[in-house]
């Protein structure tokens, strides 16, 4: 399928590269999709065993930590065996915890099966499938991943309505049983993730699917000694704190201002749609050649709009004023969640972009686990959302925040530097370096990557 080249093969950009994509937009429907839709349980459960919020909050959130927390083994599986395996066996073990939950008998069961059984299965899934686009798409990898990550929201706008219905017709556990059977389509996606091949001269042989057969050495998390990383993953952390909670307790916060069971899961699906038009919008706006550069401010400002979303959520309380929300923080929800791999892949290279993927994911996974929660508690000790939402949209703009203070330190860098190097040239009566090697500062590399990939934009 790749095209060869001297040295090593480029990415397709296209043909199966298609398909890959297809199959990564099934397993975010199954898996960040198939997560979102818990919130609509939320009701269902807390009525059914008699819980606050608090103790209803730890199955959302268990999904979610165990997904991020768990999804350095997803890339280890694909690294030692393939993405086909790991994606099969994810399916197999989400399937079997869903479908476990449907005879559930008390919270507790639930925090197992639904939370960690199928939080396990969904992270074999994930990182592999969203790295293997990476391997087939690089000229127009942002459209790729906008369109694979679209799935969320697409799929939150098909399930959301779908699941109430479900649920009223065949109550919780009816519902539960029929996700279970839709979820098992991801071992059909696993078994079309076809690995990719390149040539390489020096060997004279076909190798390199698209993750390596060895296990994982120190050599392949050296990209976490670049400080462009290590800002982006603190900025990461707070992401995490606060992105969550809005899907958690969206519907929730409806009900309490009185807008109908249908209606507060229609907010869902409006959210969902609009996911879409962001995922897709901001993939292909970013890979025009004049927006390239700009990848992480794009990133930084729709992170920063959600943020502002979430401060003024308490004000609205009825469904007319709910829309515009569901509108805006679905729109930059999707921008971001489909800039993230592209913003990690242009800080680390592609070769180090399955490894990671798995360390940006897992950096979400106690923020994931103790966010809802906290979020229950100051619901039920304040008696409101209006702190829940407060925390959500504080969180997010620290998270710009951070990240723009990160961008700001690698200008003044890459000022000082070229300063520097145009001064010693001029006191050497040599032709200053060009602006367009000055990227090269031993500021922000910590190694050398192959391929060379651009750092954080300057």
């Amino acid at each position: 399928m790749s095209q060869r080249q001297s040295g090593r093969a480029s990415p397709p950009d296209g043909g199966w590269g298609w398909v890959i994509v297809g199959c990564c937009f099934m397993v975010t429907v199954c898996t960040r999709a198939v997560t979102r839709c818990i919130s609509i349980f939320f009701v269902e459960f807390q009525a059914h065993f008699g819980a606050d919020y608090s103790a209803t909050a730890w199955i959302h959130s268990l999904v979610d930590c165990t997904t991020m927390l768990c999804a350095p083994l997803g890339s280890l599986v694909g690294n030692r065996w393939s993405c086909r395996v790991a994606v099969m066996v994810g399916g197999l073990l989400s399937s079997c915890g869903l479908l476990l939950s449907s005879f559930s008998s008390s919270l507790e069961l639930l925090y197992f099966s639904l939370g960690v059984l199928s939080g396990l299965g969904f992270a074999l899934c994930y990182t592999p499938a969203i790295a293997m686009v990476g391997c087939y798409f690089r000229r127009r990898k942002a459209l790729a991943y906008g369109i694979a990550m679209s799935g969320s929201g697409i799929g939150t706008f098909v399930l959301a309505p779908a699941v109430q219905l479900l649920i009223e017709l065949y109550s919780w556990r009816g519902a539960l049983l029929v996700l279970s059977a839709f979820v098992a389509n991801l071992c059909v996606c696993g078994a079309l993730l076809r690995p990719i091949t390149v040539q390489e001269d020096e060997e004279g042989v076909k190798r390199r699917r698209c993750f390596s057969s060895c296990f994982l050495s120190s050599k392949e998390y050296r990209f976490l000694l670049l400080p462009d990383f290590l800002g982006l993953a603190v900025s990461f952390l707070f992401l995490a704190c606060g992105c969550s909670l809005p899907f958690v307790y969206l519907v929730p916060y409806a009900l309490s201002a009185g807008v109908s069971h249908q209606h507060a899961a229609f907010l869902m699906s409006i959210l969902g749609v609009i996911d879409i038009v962001g995922n897709i919008t901001f993939g292909w706006l970013t890979d025009r050649r004049c927006v390239k550069p700009y990848r992480l401010v794009c990133y930084i400002v729709s992170v920063g709009m959600e943020g502002i979303c979430c401060l003024f959520t308490p004000l609205l309380r009825s469904f007319p004023l709910l829309v515009p929300f569901a509108v805006l923080y679905g729109y930059f929800d999707g921008a971001y969640v489909a800039l993230i791999p592209v913003v990690t892949s242009d800080v680390v290279g592609a070769p180090y972009l399955s490894s990671a993927l798995g360390v940006v994911y897992f950096l979400h996974a106690i923020p994931y686990l103790i966010s809802p929660p906290i979020g229950g508690w100051l619901v039920d000790v304040t008696g409101s959302y209006t702190a829940t939402f407060f925390l959500s949209g504080t969180a997010l703009l620290a998270s710009a925040l951070i990240l723009s203070t990160v961008v700001g330190i690698r200008r003044c860098c890459h000022r000082h530097y070229v300063t520097a190097v145009a001064n010693e040239t001029k006191d050497t009566k040599h032709e200053a370096l060009p602006l367009s090697l000055s990227n090269k500062s031993h500021c922000f590399i910590a190694f050398n990557k192959e391929p060379v990939s651009q750092v954080i934009a300057s």
